[in-house]
């Protein structure tokens, strides 16, 4: 459902941009890690926030609502 094809992950904080397979086609994603912050833009009109929790596991904080394979996508791409 998901396809692989961009960057490596990254352990620091920055911006990052990947394609990301979501409702059904490729769609640009951009990333921006901010501490235990995920700022996610998917194509122009989605937004979301995921919060890095201590034990490593990734939570949707606010915004359009992420489906969670896409957030594990985005977890990987970013954290490894």
């Amino acid at each position: 459902m998901i396809e692989e094809k961009d960057i490596t992950p990254a352990d620091k904080d920055g911006k990052y941009e990947f394609a990301l397979y979501y409702s059904g086609r490729e769609v640009p994603c951009r990333v921006e890690k901010v501490q235990d912050k995920l700022i996610v833009h998917i194509e122009d009109n989605i937004e979301a926030e995921l919060t890095i929790q201590h034990d490593g596991n990734v939570i949707q904080t606010g915004g359009n609502d992420l489906a969670e394979s896409a957030i594990d996508y985005i977890k990987k791409r970013i954290l490894g």
